[in-house]
């Protein structure tokens, strides 16, 4: 049974890359990167019940496990190019991964990722997928080089995805409003959870102007802490610059900011610049369709403090997601 899954994923990932020496079907894929290019690998795990709801639709895992990680490449400015993917199945349910590849491929096909090899074994459902990306040393993205005075900006909007999750938790006192009323902001919510929309070509066109960048899967706040410490500065953040979408404001506006600046899985950029640069950002990043917002500024002293539009200090209520939180 398992090379028979094993031949359905061969079948469906057809991607032909000249790169691609050897793909599925060896002990080993063989793969040529192109010179004076530096290689990005990024893998992450998810695990039913952790990282997306009991009962997730297979192609909706299938299309998260491969952005997650084309996310990681998008904070970089890489180009993807190959994956590795390992599947955790409790059975050999050749239903499962037709429908997983369904929504995997249907990300994998527009950005010419080629699935080059993996494995397959029995266990709790569990998918980690490797990726593979390109990018010339010179140009990668970092979260080490921000500086005081650069700008801070996220694309997309945030919150949606933990809004979504929230919307789908039955054992909230809210459930039956969240469940009954606003229908297409439910809807709009949960797709930005199942179907996360990594920033690859916003990531490339940063390679210009960005000083650093990270993704946010973590929270904003988690994932804002970790570049600052990498670059050994400090950010002063506007909450009120934080860009929320309608949906989430139409079921959430009372929490709304929380979820933005802590809820996680969003996987926009978060990024600096300097100053000068923020009209041309906001204008490109407009003109592809994710849009960037503003939303600070990185100061000398170390931390992530906020404020409001009238410059009074603000606390959250979290500070974002933890693998190991119980």
């Amino acid at each position: 049974m398992e090379f028979d899954l094993i031949e359905a994923i061969r079948a469906r990932s057809a991607t032909r890359r000249e790169d691609v020496l050897l793909g599925i079907g060896d002990d080993a894929a063989l793969l040529r990167p192109p010179p004076g290019h530096a290689l990005a690998v990024a893998v992450d795990t998810l695990l039913e019940g952790v990282h997306f709801p009991l009962g997730t639709a297979p192609a909706d895992i299938g299309w998260k496990a491969l952005a997650v990680n084309l996310s990681d490449l998008a904070a970089m400015g890489a180009t993807p190019a190959w994956a590795l993917l390992s599947l955790s199945l409790p059975r050999a349910d050749r239903r499962f991964v037709e429908g997983f590849l369904d929504g995997f491929m249907a990300l994998a096909e527009p950005h010419r990722l080629a699935l080059v090899g993996g494995d397959t074994t029995r266990g709790t459902l569990a998918v980690s997928v490797t990726v593979h990306g390109f990018v010339h040393e010179e140009q990668a993205l970092r979260r080490s080089g921000a500086k005081p005075g650069d700008a801070i900006f996220v694309t997309g909007t945030l919150g949606d995805a933990a809004a979504g999750l929230a919307c789908l938790d039955r054992q909230r006192d809210d459930a039956d409003r969240l469940l009954t009323s606003a229908v297409d902001s439910r809807k709009a919510l949960i797709e930005r959870l199942n179907r996360p929309s990594p920033r690859v070509a916003a990531g490339q066109w940063l390679r210009e102007v960005a000083s650093a960048c990270i993704d946010v899967s973590d929270g904003l706040l988690a994932d804002l802490g970790h570049l600052c410490k990498a670059s050994g500065v400090g950010a002063s953040l506007d909450v009120d610059a934080l860009p929320l979408s309608s949906a989430l404001l139409t079921l959430f506006a009372d929490n709304a900011r929380d979820f933005a600046l802590t809820g996680g899985d969003d996987y926009e950029l978060c990024f600096t610049a300097a100053p000068e640069h923020a009209a041309r950002i906001v204008a490109d990043l407009a003109r592809q369709g994710c849009g960037a917002a503003r939303i600070g500024r990185i100061v000398a002293e170390e931390g992530v403090a906020l404020h409001d539009a009238d410059g009074r200090r603000v606390t959250a209520s979290a500070s974002g997601w933890d693998h190991f939180r119980t």
